[in-house]
């Protein structure tokens, strides 16, 4: 099947286009770096070939002289893949992933806020390993369910595909006992999640001084 013969909607290009690239599969990441196929073979076939002979854990270690005989893989398309994974390397060199586990871990990650004569409302975006992808704040003042949409909470992580939250804020009174709207707020949020597929694992309430974590509490 040429590349010409898939419905638009499932074209490479045309996916990353339209629903961003965390939504497409390595396959086809591969194929909009190749940009076209060859004989017998359209640019997703080959991509896929690639990734069969390669497969994710020594894909980055795929060297030039790697790629000159298989077929459908030119040198100047070589060149583009080793570009391409020299290029990653550089910008992932020294990055350090941040998994959050413990709510003290989400305390410190608060340091700049713990203090604030205001609250601060900031949601943590996390992948299946409970690494951050993102990290947002989403309000500023008197934290209350009803200014506070879901939508403005999940937005990001639908987009993301994050796997679960984790809700954060700093009381100014340096108390981080729950309020009743904190209780009122978290388990809105929870329901809004179960019903999307992503889990709210914590809501870690912080000050000067400490934090509390709600589910270590059992509020939620």
């Amino acid at each position: 099947m040429k590349i010409k013969d898939i419905s638009k909607v499932d074209r490479p290009r045309e996916k990353l286009i339209k629903y961003g690239a965390n939504k497409l599969n390595n396959a086809e990441l591969l194929a909009i770096i190749l940009g076209k196929g060859v004989k017998g073979k359209n640019v997703i076939e080959v991509a896929r070939s690639l990734l069969r002979k390669f497969p994710e854990e020594k894909f980055a270690e795929i060297q030039l002289t790697d790629l000159k005989n298989f077929k459908g893989i030119g040198i100047t398309k070589a060149c583009q893949i080793i570009a391409f994974i020299e290029l990653g390397k550089r910008i992932l060199k020294g990055k350090k992933s941040r998994f959050i586990v413990l709510p003290k871990e989400i305390w410190e990650e608060m340091k700049d806020v713990r203090s604030g004569k205001k609250e601060y409302c900031y949601i943590f975006y996390l992948d299946v390993r409970n690494q951050i992808v993102r990290k947002e704040l989403i309000s500023v003042g008197t934290l209350n369910a009803s200014l506070i949409h879901p939508r403005e909470v999940f937005e990001p992580a639908v987009r993301i595909s994050a796997a679960q939250i984790i809700l954060s804020h700093n009381h100014p009174s340096g108390d981080s006992s729950p309020s009743d709207e904190d209780i009122k707020l978290t388990e809105r949020l929870i329901e809004a999640g179960e019903i999307l597929g992503i889990e709210v694992i914590d809501h870690v309430i912080v000050s000067e001084k400490g934090f509390t974590s709600m589910k270590e509490k059992a509020l939620m």
